[in-house]
């Protein structure tokens, strides 16, 4: 049996499990839920998918997705 996890990596260093797997350039929320498009607002914040490393061993297979902070002016082409 295989254990797979999907973690959270915040620009910060924080770490969060994710509840599903997430693309390359994806827009997330605070908690890594994917955002649809067009946004509502630009007062929220939101990040990217930059990067997406995995580990694998015996048991278990670790997708860790890096995130990136959306500024607000490069928010605005996705209102």
């Amino acid at each position: 049996m295989t254990l797979y996890s999907y973690i959270l990596v915040y620009p910060e260093g924080d770490t969060q499990e994710a509840a599903a797997e997430l693309k390359i350039n994806q827009l997330v929320d605070l908690n890594g839920i994917p955002l649809k498009l067009p946004l509502p607002t630009v007062k929220m914040v939101v990040y990217r998918v930059s990067k997406i490393t995995k580990y694998e061993t015996r048991a278990e297979v670790v997708t860790r997705y890096h995130l990136e902070l959306v500024r607000r002016e490069e928010m605005l082409e996705y209102v």
